[in-house]
């Protein structure tokens, strides 16, 4: 029975990389995925998920005017499809959200969706909490803070290493702009 996953985590836990394995897993077998990334994503190149362990893979793009549904239907004409995978997934829209379910429930093709649970201000992102509510298995992806305990926020840095507490949701970034923490240190950091 297909369903929907969510994947969710702070920084730098894996999340690219358990996509492309996962990814790797299906089209060992001889079956089709279908991968999409957020086209707002230019860290590494457009339409490509990239791990910082030095795997990619080519990818679909989606921002939020992409319908799903359509993507979907319009990649599933030439051959059955066994599984979409997606990377970024906070930056989808609760619309999208619901199209991916309703692949899973109509079409049973299984989604595996990853991305950050929260913001640099600790605010749920509309993807986050729209597969948070409708997924049907949540599975967070652990990674730490300086400090030794189990990361589960982010902040968002200035040049100096400052953080920074104000500023639009979205900002792309890796390791120069965000740094995941302990709940601890994200009160401390975020602290007037």
């Amino acid at each position: 029975m297909a369903k929907l996953y969510y994947y969710y985590s702070a920084m730098n836990a894996g999340k690219s990389t358990v996509l492309l394995q996962s990814a790797h897993n299906y089209q060992e077998r001889g079956m089709r995925v279908l991968l999409l990334t957020a086209s707002i994503d230019n860290r590494f190149e457009t339409g490509k998920i990239a791990s910082r362990i030095g795997i990619s893979a080519e990818a679909s793009l989606f921002d939020k005017t992409t319908d799903i549904s359509q993507l979907v239907n319009d990649d599933a004409q030439d051959s059955k499809l066994n599984c979409i995978l997606i990377d970024e997934a906070q930056f989808l829209t609760k619309k999208q959200v619901y199209d991916l379910s309703e692949i899973v429930d109509k079409l049973h093709i299984p989604v595996l969706a990853f991305g950050i649970r929260t913001d640099f201000q600790g605010e749920l992102f509309e993807g986050s909490q729209a597969l948070l509510a409708w997924s049907d298995k949540l599975i967070e992806l652990k990674t730490v803070c300086h400090c030794g305990s189990k990361a589960t926020m982010v902040i968002r840095v200035n040049e100096q290493g400052i953080p920074v507490k104000e500023g639009a949701q979205v900002e792309i970034g890796g390791n120069d702009r965000y740094l995941s923490v302990c709940r601890q240190h994200f009160k401390e950091a975020v602290r007037d």
